[in-house]
Formats: structure tokens, sequence, C-alpha cells
């Protein structure tokens, strides 16, 4: 009970306000939540390589290792292809160090056969990523909300990968910098309770 306890007494002050863990956990995992604001400031190699390291230790089928990053950061002339790929609703991204395409192979290299865990295992590695960007104080927000087959067009991403989702990196701005509807949401979500989402047996 004294180390469940230490545990939530590590928890950001932020975070604690709005999540309760249901079992001791690391403070790392309920710490981890995407905020949207971003100063704009450019990042580093040495600040934003660490992230793609700790993907590259993700666990994948056959040591498949499915996952790809494409990024730019605002240095580059990519840049505003990037941007421009971005839905209007995370138009709020264009502040982010750094913007990435996450894709996944959908084959195995050592058969060529399909491989049907590509997005599972991609998933892991960009969970690392999420993760080890919390630890470091980065905003890391995955999204979805973008054009996927402009995309795969024009990052002339192979015809064997599939493109599963974008995410942004930054460093923290305060929420103020947002406009009114999505600084009404920058406060980490609370979670559906162990329960409703683990079911020892059949699904019912």
């Amino acid at each position: 009970m004294q180390e469940t306890a230490n545990r939530r007494a590590e928890l950001d002050d932020e975070v604690a306000e709005h999540r309760d863990p249901d079992h001791d956990v690391d403070p790392l995992f309920v710490n981890r939540w995407s905020p949207r604001a971003m100063t704009g400031e450019s990042l580093e190699e040495a600040e934003y390589l660490p992230l793609f390291e700790a993907a590259r230790w993700a666990p994948s089928a056959f040591n498949n290792q499915h996952w790809r990053f494409l990024y730019a950061t605002p240095e580059d002339e990519e840049w505003e292809t990037f941007v421009d790929l971005l839905n209007d609703g995370n138009a709020w991204a264009a502040d982010a160090g750094l913007l990435a395409v996450i894709v996944s192979k959908t084959t195995f290299d050592h058969n060529g056969e399909p491989a049907p865990v590509h997005s599972f295992d991609t998933g892991a590695a960009w969970q690392n990523i999420a993760l080890e960007g919390s630890r470091r104080g980065l905003v890391v927000h995955g999204m979805s909300g973008f054009d996927y087959e402009r995309a795969a067009e024009e990052l002339d991403v192979p015809e064997e990968y599939v493109v599963e989702a974008m995410f942004a990196v930054g460093e923290r701005a305060p929420p103020e910098t947002l406009s009114d509807e999505l600084r009404e949401r920058e406060q980490p979500s609370d979670r559906k309770p162990v329960d409703e989402i683990v079911h020892r047996g059949s699904f019912e």
C-alpha cells in the first residue's frame, strides 16, 4: 500500500488533478498525455533522436521492425509539405518542433508474406516514442487528422508500406497560446476503469 501511495505521489500535479490509477503502475504511464500548446521553438537532434531510439527497441513479430518514421523540422525544405498534410483541426501542430508520419511495412522481410500484426507492432514503437518524450518533458501528440493519401504520395511511401498516423513533438507552451476551444481541452483526460476494458475469459 505504501508503494502505491508513493507512486501516486510521483504524478505531476497537473496529471494528479485528473487521473487516479486503479493499480500500482510506474508514474511514467499515467503522466503521459497529449498537450497541444507548443512554442514553435526548434529542437536539437539530441533532443528528438532519443525518441526514435526508444522506438527502435519495441517488440515485433519475427523481429521484423515494421515501423518507419518520416519527419521534418521547421528548418527542413519539406516542413511545409508535412504541415500541409494536417486537417484544419490539427492546425495547432504547425507550432511543433518536429512533425512525423508513421508508416508500417505490411509484409515480412524473411518471406514476403503478409504481416497481420504490422500495425500492432508499429503501435508499440509509437508508444515508446510517446513515453520517452513524456519522460523528457516534451509534448508528443499523435494525430489521425491528416490526409493519408497525400502523405503516401508526397512522401514517396513504397507500396508495401501503409501510412498509420502522424505525430508532433515540441517544447510545451502555456495553454493561453491556444484558441479558446482548444484551451478548454488542454488537460489530461481520464481513462475507463480496468474492469471495463479487461474480461476474464470470453468478452461477455
